[in-house]
């Protein structure tokens, strides 16, 4: 019995030409490039595929572009221009917008001017939304995972206690605070903090309690894993998808909530300003100097419309059921 050990030479055996379209017999097929259409690529971490799912949606990488853009501007914009926060342009009160005046946004009825004190407003509205957000970040994933994780009595009264939170109406707390602490900037970051973590916990008690059932928890358990790790290292890493998306989700309606107090009197007062104390002041004014109205509205609008838009993008990005 002989085995043929003759290289294939591009023909079959009754020599032909290979099959249109296929592949020689016994031969690796090709390496093909990932379909980005096609889901998870083999071998790539979860983080990777989030990116690049979300690098397909075009509306949340122009609102991540346009996100990226304001915060620059309000950061480093103020710097860049001749007029200060609360400096008076004697010449100009009320003026319209105008290359001519060096006022490219107009000025308000004080003479100061519109651009400077919206990008200073921008700086305020934002780190009021982005410390608010971790507070509640922070608090309520701790509170939600040892609530659901625990569960029993501990359960039962952790969760009453955020009922007894939602009850409370949020202006009388936001009064009660500003009588203890006074009017300051800080009064915003305590009274926001304080009412804006229970819908996280919420949210993180849910996925623990449908965590803790999964078979890793059981093998972490029957490793001798403490509590405490259990907890840090396995319930709150898996829960961070809809924890992140929540997060995008808080950040809008942190900045509607700081508008709101500042428009009603209750938030930031001179020499600062926000976004909401902007727009108070151009409620005011809205037939004789429309631009002190529209300005920063437009501001708030685009962000308040990039977080949304970016949210959707990452719920998508990080949710399971769509790969």
């Amino acid at each position: 019995m002989t085995t043929d050990t003759t290289p294939y030479s591009g023909h079959n055996m009754s020599g032909g030409a290979p099959p249109a379209g296929g592949t020689p017999p016994g031969s690796p097929s090709p390496p093909t490039e990932p379909d980005p259409e096609a889901g998870a690529v083999a071998g790539e971490s979860l983080g990777r595929d989030a990116w690049r799912r979300l690098r397909q949606n075009r509306a949340a990488m122009v609102s991540l572009v346009l996100l990226i853009a304001i915060a620059a501007a309000c950061l480093i914009g103020p710097y860049l221009l001749p007029w200060g926060l609360a400096e008076v342009d004697w010449s100009a009160f009320n003026a319209a917008p105008s290359l001519e005046s060096g006022h490219l946004l107009g000025t308000d009825a004080n003479g100061r001017d519109l651009l400077t004190r919206t990008l200073y407003g921008g700086r305020v509205s934002l780190s009021v939304a982005l410390v608010a957000s971790f507070v509640s970040l922070v608090i309520g994933v701790l509170y939600g995972a040892i609530s659901g994780y625990v569960g029993g009595r501990l359960d039962g009264y952790m969760m009453r206690f955020v009922d007894i939170m939602y009850s409370l109406p949020f202006m009388f707390l936001v009064i009660l605070l500003m009588v203890v602490f006074g009017r300051n900037i800080f009064l915003i970051y305590a009274a926001i903090g304080a009412v804006e973590w229970l819908d996280m916990a919420r949210i993180v008690r849910g996925q623990t309690l449908a965590l803790k059932q999964r078979e890793f928890i059981e093998a972490a358990h029957a490793l001798g894993v403490r509590d405490r790790k259990i907890v840090t290292r396995h319930l709150i890493p898996n829960a961070i998808g809809p924890v992140i998306v929540y997060v995008t989700l808080t950040v809008p309606k942190v900045i509607l909530l700081e508008s709101f107090l500042s428009f009603l009197g209750l938030g930031v007062q001179e020499p600062l300003t926000s976004w909401g104390v902007l727009i108070s002041e151009g409620t005011d004014m809205m037939q004789s100097a429309p631009w002190l109205l529209l300005v920063p509205s437009l501001f708030l609008a685009t962000t308040l419309f990039c977080l949304n838009f970016l949210g959707d993008g990452l719920r998508d990005a990080l949710d399971p059921k769509t790969r």
